[in-house]
């Protein structure tokens, strides 16, 4: 069984979104690719509105973590880039990513801004690690 600790470091602000530090001991480390808002057949989802697009980026890192033997219970770090980033896309974001990780201390995670992904249509892509046991 892999064993995540979230230590709060002092003199840093404590944010419920996020943890600044995790530590995670485990057999194995799974590494995701950037998952973006597509499907199965590479058809863009919820084109032009970033919270359907982030719904579907984290429905695509359920799959991608699953194969890796994973689950969002794993995850100790994620890595969010988002496409012309405004500070009103946070709360966005942060609606569409809380059902993913309810119930649990939320992983060490950075978000970037960004001028473009891959494709003009892509308006947010997710990065995840995860420590399983």
């Amino acid at each position: 069984m892999s064993k995540v600790e979230y230590p709060r470091p002092a003199g840093l602000m404590i944010n419920p979104a996020y943890s600044h530090v995790a530590v995670a001991s485990g057999t194995r480390t799974i590494y995701t690719a950037g998952q973006v808002a597509t499907d199965e057949n590479g058809a863009v989802v919820g084109a032009g509105d970033i919270g359907a697009q982030t719904e579907q980026v984290l429905r695509n890192l359920v799959l991608a973590l699953e194969a890796g033997g994973a689950t969002f219970a794993d995850v100790v770090k994620i890595t969010t880039y988002v496409v012309n980033y405004k500070p009103e896309h946070r709360p966005i974001i942060a609606k569409a990513r809380a059902p993913f990780f309810a119930g649990r201390t939320p992983p060490a995670s950075t978000l970037v801004g960004v001028q473009a992904l891959a494709a003009p249509e892509w308006l947010i892509e997710i990065e995840a690690i995860a420590v399983v046991g």
